[in-house]
């Protein structure tokens, strides 16, 4: 039975006064093949092992299926196939990360979660602009953190993408 993990986050106080410290970006770092990602760790709701699930007809390719996530179904998206990294392997290190988004609540498979970093302004860079060779609308920038390079997904843009479709637009 994989192991289950809920992520709990004190109230951050200096992000309702507004100082200087509410500007840091709290991430989850994961892995893809190669790379390293990161997400709002706001936007996570717990971590889970990857257990089967139940496939949809009709479904794109990356949703893999759903999940009864304590009465709650849950559609599960394989990040790998999403952004065609390969074929995705599934093992006692492939994770599922719950996300919960526009009060939408939906997985996400990837290869391995890493651990929690906290990014100031000065780490993160503007994604660089690909021209039409690569969508860069799903990207916050990347964050380094000594030798590190992420690759820092905004998930609720993502998320809410025609494509995806499964959480409604978020207003901005």
């Amino acid at each position: 039975m994989p192991q289950i993990e809920s992520l709990e986050r004190p109230a951050d106080a200096a992000a309702s006064r507004g100082d200087a410290h509410a500007r840091r970006l709290e991430v989850v770092t994961f892995r893809l093949g190669a790379e390293e990602y990161g997400i709002d760790i706001q936007k996570v709701q717990e971590l889970r092992g990857y257990d089967a699930v139940t496939r949809i007809a009709n479904a794109p390719e990356y949703i893999k299926g759903v999940v009864n996530l304590r009465g709650i179904i849950v559609p599960i998206i394989d990040m790998r196939v999403k952004f065609n990294l390969g074929t995705p392997s599934y093992d006692q290190f492939t994770v599922v990360i719950v996300l919960n988004i526009g009060g939408r609540v939906v997985g996400m498979v990837v290869d391995s979660v890493s651990d929690v970093i906290t990014l100031t302004p000065e780490q993160i860079k503007p994604a660089p602009q690909m021209g039409s060779v690569l969508d860069t609308d799903y990207l916050i920038g990347l964050g380094t953190v000594d030798e590190r390079m992420l690759i820092l997904v905004d998930i609720d843009r993502l998320m809410s993408s025609d494509d995806m479709g499964l959480i409604e637009k978020i207003a901005a």
